[in-house]
């Protein structure tokens, strides 16, 4: 019953066939929650544009809402919330305190679904079904289902039925027995309180004015029983009436601003920012245009007499390399006879691959003798070749104008050619890449400070020694901050052995300015076939551990599917972090699957043993587009039981990959991620290793490719 109603509307929203949402019911508006819809405080069964993500703040009676906001699929929306209620401190009925709450403010996360089950008719309305904290501590519990009518071009009618906190204010029936108890651990489904004890009903009206400006008013069901009950100490709330009164401007697509009058008593005011990963803010590209393809005169394709010339094989590879360069593709070696070539590019500026490949066979067009007929270029990942794509230069020359999709049907896909039958370019090895710079670190959830950062002056550097042999080194000096002031033991956790918190302590490791080592390593990759790829990794891995890493995976080119194993041998490091460790070592490991599932989304499962001893699984959806954005979340559950673990039970996080290619416009490998998640815990906690093979490897395979050869002739 646990996994139940979550499953099966996942389920839903990603395998059933007619998954469209009528447009009618399709909102940018957000209310007090940060969940789609006109009204204010009460739910809709509105939804926001496909892959819409939101942030809202939210203030009103004491209490400030932060609110993460996405459009999972178009039917379903999922909501992480973090709020601060002044004044409350709760009492804990049961088991361990949830969390170390200071004495101004009580700080609480939550999360929910809302789910369209039924799209607007001509005279039927739109039906949502929705769980509110349905994983969090039950301060915001709550379930409902609500239909919501367009009443002509201005108005939206919505009327609906709740449960706990949504069926507190003038219930009218009883469905079962609810759980009581309010406050527990939190990170479990409460399904028990699902759907169940006294049931109210809710609605609303909202009108369009015109383009920026909406206004609402709705009948709510939450009789705010904890804002105005023993538990707060303070800035007890006035619910004088169940009617509140909103007002909201369109200050633009992406940001918007509301106020209301809410039961009777207070004033709210909310703000949100909202975009796209399907909708770039830069129109068109501002990078440079590719070459045009040449097309060959083809009387001089049966001239072989280069062949015999070394003169002219050199000639030939040095305009090769002068040509793709101009795009900021390196050759790293090539190979060309009579009727074929391949060339080993690194890429250094597309953050989408098949735009690298689509410019290197342009640029190859125009350099390479008329004779060649068949064209490889092949990627490197590490110094060894990765994905391969073969086409006929004939094609090339023929659907230069057609849509991508044509040339698509006329490309072989393979896992890359062997290193040995290339011939390298001179000046590639050895090489030194390095970045210099400001480096901004968070903390999150700390109950006394829910946001803490440090401000480090950053110094990273890789020396490429050989094929597949790379020297990496991070230094670190903190110019300001606060996160060495987390109080110990403010996870809640208690240790899986006292004497070693093996995340636990990350305060002890932010006390000090440095200069201190982030990393130091020697990495050594492999390629043993066309599928098996090999990673070994040895020196100070990460802030807090040094030791060995090696890595095993299986990738066919062409496959949805990879399976890895990774073996790792590590100590702790001291808290200085320079070149001393402690008397902790563990063995860790884990085996991997990885999946891609079709319709943009991709799972994969980890199973093994985490750094404190302790024995379990990691499983993370993502949903991924085709322009580089990730969006995805993740759970961590061992054998650590949940009272050890501490406030949250087990170790979940969502994650936001952002390319910085869709928010300038340019070309750009760099991106940027955002990992929202709960303080350092001791349970469930993994090694952190660069260059992991699956990430380093998947996006130059064919599998990936083709989601995004839309790119090709850019």
């Amino acid at each position: 019953m646990r996994k139940t109603l979550t499953t099966s509307l996942a389920t839903l929203s990603l395998f059933a066939p007619s998954v469209a949402v009528s447009e009618g019911l399709t909102t940018r508006s957000l209310n007090m929650y940060g969940l789609p819809g006109g009204l204010i405080d009460m739910p809709t069964a509105e939804v926001a544009p496909d892959a819409q993500l939101s942030t809202t703040v939210s203030y009103f009676g004491g209490t400030t809402k932060t609110s993460l906001s996405f459009q999972l699929t178009p039917r379903l929306t999922g909501t992480f919330r973090y709020s601060g209620v002044q004044g409350y401190k709760p009492v804990v009925r049961s088991g361990p305190p949830p969390v170390r709450y200071a004495l101004s403010a009580y700080y609480d996360r939550s999360f929910d679904l809302h789910y369209r089950l039924l799209d607007e008719g001509k005279y039927r309305p739109a039906v949502a079904i929705g769980l509110r904290d349905l994983l969090g501590t039950g301060l915001y519990g709550g379930e409902y289902v609500v239909a919501t009518k367009s009443l002509g071009n201005k108005f939206r009618l919505t009327g609906g039925l709740g449960w706990g906190r949504l069926g507190s204010y003038n219930s009218f029936a009883t469905l079962g027995s609810r759980p009581t108890a309010l406050i527990g651990s939190g990170g479990i489904p409460n399904y028990d309180k699902w759907f169940r004890g006294d049931v109210a009903a809710f609605g609303g009206l909202s009108y369009q004015h015109n383009d920026k400006l909406s206004f609402s008013v709705e009948y709510s069901s939450d009789a705010y029983n904890t804002e105005t009950g023993p538990d707060m100490l303070s800035g007890r709330l006035s619910h004088n009436s169940p009617f509140n009164f909103g007002v909201k401007y369109n200050y633009s697509n992406a940001v918007q601003f509301g106020a209301s009058y809410m039961y009777g008593s207070e004033i709210g005011v909310y703000a949100s920012i909202a975009l796209n990963p399907k909708s770039s803010p830069v129109i068109g590209g501002n990078e440079s245009a590719p070459v045009p393809v040449a097309v060959r005169d083809m009387k001089s394709a049966a001239d072989l007499g280069w062949v015999a010339d070394p003169a002219s094989k050199q000639q030939i590879q040095k305009s090769a390399a002068a040509a793709l360069a101009r795009d900021g593709l390196i050759i790293e070696a090539m190979r060309v006879d009579g009727t074929s070539a391949e060339v080993l590019i690194r890429n250094e500026r597309y953050d989408i691959e098949s735009q690298a490949i689509g410019r290197s066979l342009r640029s190859l067009s125009r350099v390479l003798p008329a004779s060649v007929e068949t064209l490889t270029v092949t990627q490197s990942s590490n110094g060894l070749p990765a994905g391969s794509v073969t086409v006929s230069r004939s094609d090339l020359e023929n659907l230069e104008n057609a849509p991508a999709s044509a040339i698509l049907e006329r490309v072989r896909f393979s896992g890359g050619s062997n290193i040995r039958d290339l011939v390298r370019a001179e000046g590639i090895y050895p090489r030194l890449s390095w970045q210099f710079g400001p480096k901004l670190q968070l903390s999150v959830f700390d109950p006394d400070s829910p946001v803490r950062a440090d401000l480090l002056l950053n110094l990273e550097g890789d020396y490429h020694i050989a094929p597949g042999w790379i020297a990496s080194a991070g230094l670190n000096y903190k110019l300001a901050g606060n996160i060495d002031g987390l109080s110990p033991n403010a996870t809640g956790a208690v240790a899986v052995n006292p004497a070693y918190a093996v995340r636990s302590d990350a305060r002890r490791y932010a006390e000090g300015r440095g200069p201190k080592i982030d990393h130091l390593t020697i990495a050594k990759f492999g390629r043993h076939g066309e599928n098996l790829y090999s990673r070994v990794t040895f020196g100070y891995l990460e802030q807090m551990y040094a030791g060995i890493s090696g890595e095993l995976l299986w990738k066919p080119s062409n496959s949805r599917l990879a399976l890895g194993a990774e073996l790792n041998y590590v100590a702790q490091r001291d808290f200085d972090q320079l070149f001393g460790v402690q008397n902790y070592t563990v063995a860790t490991g884990h085996v991997s699957a990885y999946y891609d599932l079709g319709k943009g989304f991709h799972t994969q499962l980890d199973v093994g043993r985490y750094l404190a001893g302790d024995v379990g699984a990691t499983v993370s959806l993502d949903r991924e587009f085709g322009n580089g954005w990730r969006v995805g979340a993740y759970a961590t559950k061992t054998s650590l039981s949940t009272a050890s673990f501490g406030e949250g039970s087990f170790d979940k996080g969502i994650r936001i990959t952002m390319p910085l290619s869709w928010a300038l416009g340019n070309s750009s490998r760099r991106s940027s991620t955002t990992t929202i998640q709960s303080l350092a815990r001791d349970g469930g906690a993994r090694l952190n290793v660069d260059r992991r093979l699956y990430d380093s490897l998947r996006d130059t395979h064919g599998a990936e490719m083709a989601k995004t050869w839309g790119r090709f002739w850019r």
